[in-house]
């Protein structure tokens, strides 16, 4: 089976090298060359709207998937007829634009944070009129690790928003006080079957994951987390792996984004995990049998941000494991990853704050 992918990132990448293992082949279409994907599998290079390259990945794959939520809605326009997408357009669509996300979460009776749609600088002092200081103002689409917003503490700060973004649509959230941040990754299968990895506490820098905690032991949480995600996936008729990031408040959920795709924070499951999250969301699309998504330990999972560290002194460590993604350095840019595993949450946390320091000791 060959399976198509949209976008050629380090999340597709990864796809393929757990999908070779099961005899699958991949073809990924990007507008770049030199991609993480592309150095592992054959890749298209030209515009997600190119009708050519579209037609062409329709007809060499059994079914087309995404390793990016921002994928023109225009491709998958174009694909829809010709070949099977998964997981469904929808989803895709509604983790595009916040406002169709919280709707979404309101729908489903999803507890999230207060927010107000913004088109305007009256729309702007309504909003914060509304909700309050501090808020966050957020660009409608194509925000991720923390671009596209602006944080409002002060009512001067309300011009200064509007100037920084007020060329998109908008919408402005309240800024929660929450206690920490979890987050859960499901799979479904075609036949409905659903299944769930323990669930993820991660600490955020500058909007950009930095470290995720697997298992997160927090039992009335994660069946919390686990009827959200069977909720919005039996909306959508989910075929795939989807995350769901939250917000933790005195003991309860609030959910915040969502992504229908494998996820950072389900990094730690390549080593951590009996079935990866990229094994499984293959075998969700290709309508095989779900892989078991029990932890084998205790994980930790460090996020390698603008540069490479040193990686003859890294590959020293026993147990530790390296995912160079292959990309040229720059600030700000997710370059790969190390994870352990640890027979106790207490071992992996001690070893996950050295690593922290050795990889990064100006933040950590």
């Amino acid at each position: 089976m060959t399976i198509g992918v949209l976008g050629a990132g380090q999340l597709g990448r990864m796809l393929a090298l757990a999908g070779y293992p099961l005899g699958m082949d991949f073809l990924f279409l990007d507008q770049a060359e030199g991609t993480p994907a592309h150095q592992v599998a054959p890749s298209l290079i030209g515009g997600f709207t190119d009708q050519a390259l579209l037609g062409e990945l329709a007809g060499r794959c059994e079914v087309v998937t995404f390793d990016w939520e921002n994928v023109p809605a225009a491709a998958l326009d174009a694909l829809e007829s010709k070949v099977r997408i998964a997981p469904p357009r929808p989803a895709l669509a509604t983790a595009q634009d916040r406002l169709l996300e919280k709707e979404l979460f309101a729908g489903l009776r999803i507890p999230t944070n207060l927010n107000h749609p913004v088109d305007s600088a009256t729309d702007l002092a309504e909003a914060v009129r509304r909700i309050g200081l501090p808020g966050v103002l957020k660009t409608r689409r194509l925000g991720y690790d923390g671009k596209g917003q602006f944080v409002l503490r002060k009512p001067a700060d309300i011009e200064a928003a509007w100037q920084a973004l007020g060329t998109a649509p908008l919408l402005y959230e309240q800024m929660v006080p929450f206690d920490y941040e979890v987050s859960a990754i499901g799979v479904r299968g075609q036949d409905g079957r659903f299944a769930m990895y323990p669930l993820n506490r991660n600490l955020h820098r500058d909007g950009i994951l930095r470290l995720t905690r697997a298992p997160w032991k927090a039992p009335r949480l994660e069946a919390a987390a686990r009827r959200v995600l069977r909720r919005v996936m039996e909306h959508f008729d989910y075929v795939g792996v989807l995350a769901i990031e939250f917000f933790v408040r005195r003991g309860h959920l609030l959910a915040n984004e969502m992504a229908p795709r494998v996820h950072n924070s389900g990094h730690w499951t390549i080593e951590g995990a009996v079935t990866s999250q990229f094994e499984n969301h293959l075998r969700a699309v290709a309508g095989l049998p779900l892989g078991d998504t029990a932890a084998r330990g205790h994980s930790a999972m460090i996020n390698l941000i603008s540069d490479m560290p040193d990686r003859t002194r890294l590959l020293a460590e026993p147990g530790l494991y390296m995912h160079d993604y292959g990309k040229q350095p720059r600030p700000g840019r997710k370059l790969g990853h190390l994870t352990i595993v640890e027979s106790t949450a207490r071992r992996a946390d001690l070893r996950a704050a050295k690593l922290m320091r050795r990889v990064d000791p100006r933040r950590s």
